[in-house]
């Protein structure tokens, strides 16, 4: 029964991996000013350009879901260290 439990927590964690990892595609997508119209009145938002608190704000997102996305990460550090010339013992 454990090794079903473990099947599915890699699968939750792959899954939502993925969810992020798509979600930092569309905060880079937003944060272009492409929305924008050229004759639009310039507006300020916490002391910048409306499109540059956008982008600004879609970054800082994009930078917490990447760390999340690495959390979730599976990292196997189980193998032999690396010798000084860079190959495996």
């Amino acid at each position: 029964m454990a090794e079903g439990s473990d099947e599915r927590r890699v699968r939750r964690r792959r899954t939502l991996r993925t969810v992020l990892l798509g979600l930092i595609g569309l905060l880079f997508a937003a944060s272009i000013p492409w929305y924008r119209d050229p004759e639009a009145p310039l507006r300020i938002w916490l002391g910048l350009p409306d499109w540059a608190a956008v982008a600004l704000v879609s970054y800082a997102l994009a930078a917490l879901a990447n760390a999340a996305a690495w959390r979730l990460t599976p990292i196997d550090d189980g193998g032999q260290p690396p010798d000084r010339r860079g190959a495996a013992r």
